[in-house]
């Protein structure tokens, strides 16, 4: 067990776990349980020893989403968040950096470095992100509770490959291969839509895909 594991319980989390039900609309929380029983199955794939850490930042990871733009907004302002004109355009994004933010402040016991960042990249990813950043990003988008035909498509992919079936370097690449795939897929539907890409999210997938081509080199 790694050290934030060790100070988290299943008693601590599941006070966690009703705080945060009283504080979303059935609807949400529905979701927030679902990216929490993702985040274990992932976490159990990749990382067994942070799996406690894991699934309380699935449960931290929307907070905040169902404040409106202004509250956002009024909150990053308040706390020194930069926002550009794209951010406030993309506003569906703004609940991680709210959410991450609010973490130490509404619950300082769960204020761990590892569970802040995860949250706050769980929407957009960024270059160089962590292991866990990286399964929390993906429990949220192929949950069990998501039914939109991209999550629904990128769950078939990552759970058809069999992931337990493989060993520990093919498993790296199913999951770098998932991710490359559902950055091409919010690129696409973000484009459709008329909607700014967030930067970050085009380095995060541009990293990967320099990542497997230098792989594919060495083979």
């Amino acid at each position: 067990m790694n050290h934030i594991d060790s100070h988290l319980t299943e008693e601590s989390l599941e006070a966690l776990r009703q705080t945060v039900s009283e504080m979303l609309s059935p609807k949400r929380f529905r979701h927030v349980a679902a990216v929490e029983e993702m985040a274990a199955r992932l976490a159990a794939l990749y990382c067994p020893r942070q799996t406690r850490m894991l699934r309380a930042a699935a449960l931290l990871h929307d907070v905040t989403k169902e404040w409106d733009t202004e509250r956002h907004c009024a909150f990053c302002e308040e706390h020194g968040i930069a926002l550009t004109e794209e951010d406030r355009i993309a506003h569906k994004t703004l609940h991680a950096r709210t959410a991450a933010a609010l973490i130490p402040e509404r619950f300082p016991q769960f204020a761990y470095p590892d569970v802040i960042s995860a949250v706050r990249w769980h929407t957009t990813g960024h270059a160089g992100m962590t292991l866990t950043e990286k399964l929390l990003y993906l429990a949220d988008y192929i949950d069990l509770s998501r039914e939109f035909r991209d999550c629904v498509i990128l769950r078939r992919f990552f759970f058809g490959a069999d992931p337990a079936s493989l060993n520990g370097q093919e498993r790296e690449a199913l999951l770098q291969d998932t991710l490359i795939l559902s950055y091409d897929m919010t690129v696409a539907s973000l484009t459709a839509d008329g909607l700014p890409i967030a930067e970050d999210t085009i380095c995060a997938r541009n990293e990967l895909i320099a990542e497997r081509f230098r792989a594919e080199q060495n083979v």
